[in-house]
């Protein structure tokens, strides 16, 4: 994987670039729908890629591990041929969801022990372990194994936590680096930031991370209750140490706002299930702001979903019909929802490289973030 800036901003740091990888070229700033079991939930891979013409998805390790194995993953020769996306794919290490198994995990030095929430079924985890899946996953960009920590946490918690996710860093890179890419093109470990909201662990871990020379890095461990201005501080201050040659994935973020203030820090890459699964609830973000389909103002309101959205469904239905769907129960509504929802992720970014590339993303950024936020 390369990494090349084409422009940056005078006034923030926002910066354009452009990431190449064996599956095809990444421009950045991107946005990554959230494809956790092998789909990004109720859009069919075709749209991802010719409708809202996604540049890479997410996989998730740990659903995939469960679900559908690693046999049948290794025997269709990897997640690529499984489900015919063509374009790159990253996948998180599994870390996260292993976190968030709060009851039915046990962690140690080695790894973590946990329970399947399918079936509760019990399974291994290691920094090893989960390069060797990832392997057989295949995608071309691959998470390092750490612990996310929950917030709040106290610092003594947070510190072990740390120094842990650096233990198991170095045992992936070492594992990593002693196998091979599995199917005839090359695969990259991004190590993760931790910390918590503590400054001087923060700094620590991103000094770690700096010093590994990896393709690229990622920022983990916000997003999870943290208050946002915290949020924005700690992304900031990571954004100043992390290496400027090498792109910058801050994890799990978020709202369209949110990513534009990413961007604004020097963020390149971000992801969120957030327009899926706010589409699938009948929320619609829009460049005026957000929009509850299911309230009762849309029941008649027959103009076409987003008037100046690029996905074929903005024009397609109007509000009111969308609004029917969801009331009805029907499936299309969902997924007409989720689909005008990734789209608009991608438009935003889009139109936020153009602003970099002209000069004036600041500037566009600050208006833009006043109507985001506000709902219709």
């Amino acid at each position: 994987m390369d990494f090349r800036l084409t422009h940056t901003d005078s006034s923030s740091n926002a910066r354009a670039g452009l990431i190449t990888t064996d599956h095809g070229e990444i421009a950045t700033p991107v946005f990554m729908p959230v494809g956790t079991a092998g789909t990004v939930k109720a859009v069919h891979i075709r749209d991802v890629d010719e409708d809202v013409k996604a540049r890479i998805i997410l996989g998730n390790t740990y659903h995939l591990y469960l679900r559908p194995g690693l046999d049948i993953l290794r025997e269709a020769g990897g997640l690529h041929k499984f489900n015919g996306w063509k374009k790159p794919i990253l996948t998180d290490s599994g870390g996260y969801q292993v976190y968030s198994l709060t009851d039915r995990r046990k962690m140690k030095e080695e790894g973590v022990v946990f329970q399947s929430h399918i079936d509760g079924s019990k399974h291994m985890f290691s920094p090893e372990r989960v390069m060797d899946i990832q392997r057989i996953i295949g995608a071309d960009i691959i998470m390092a194994f750490d612990e996310c920590t929950p917030y709040p946490c106290d610092y003594n918690y947070a510190l072990k936590s740390v120094e842990l996710t650096h233990r198991w860093l170095d045992r992936c890179i070492a594992r990593f680096n002693e196998t091979e890419d599995l199917y005839g093109y090359r695969q990259t470990l991004f190590p993760i930031v931790q910390g918590s909201v503590y400054k001087d662990l923060r700094i620590r871990s991103a000094e770690k991370i700096a010093s590994c020379n990896a393709g690229g890095n990622a920022i983990g461990g916000l997003a999870v209750g943290e208050p946002v201005e915290t949020m924005y501080e700690f992304t900031e201050l990571v954004c100043s140490i992390l290496p400027y040659d090498k792109p910058r994935y801050l994890m799990g973020v978020g709202t369209p706002v949110n990513i534009l203030e990413g961007i604004s820090q020097g963020v390149d890459m971000f992801d969120c299930v957030m327009p899926t699964r706010n589409g699938r609830n009948g929320m619609i973000f829009t460049s005026q702001g957000i929009i509850n389909l299911k309230n009762e103002k849309w029941k008649a309101d027959f103009s076409p979903l987003d008037p100046e959205g690029t996905s074929f469904v903005d024009s397609a239905y109007s509000r009111a019909y969308v609004r029917h769907l969801f009331v009805a129960g029907e499936i299309l509504g969902p997924m007409i929802a989720s689909q005008h929802n990734i789209a608009f992720y991608l438009r935003l970014v889009d139109e936020a490289r153009r602003k970099i590339e002209a000069g004036t993303f600041s500037s566009w950024k600050d208006e833009m973030v006043k109507r985001l936020g506000q709902r219709i």
